[in-house]
């Protein structure tokens, strides 16, 4: 077996990943829009759930801060 240099190493490397992502079951263009939303909509959930607990510890702790 010939010993690789750095550049055959490199290309081997690359073939493997393509191989293996071939092996990858992609989703189809309606799973990633409903992914999508999914996300945005938590994030937005999310959001708003953090932002209101920061106000209600912002009046609760402000008056004792002053």
């Amino acid at each position: 077996m010939a010993k690789l240099g750095f550049l055959g190493k490199i290309g081997k490397f690359l073939k493997k990943v393509r191989l293996e992502l071939r092996k990858v079951n992609w989703p189809s263009r309606k799973d990633l829009q409903s992914y999508t939303v999914v996300v945005l909509i938590t994030v937005v959930v999310l959001i708003t759930f953090i932002g209101v607990i920061d106000l209600i510890l912002t009046n609760i702790i402000s008056p004792f801060i002053m």
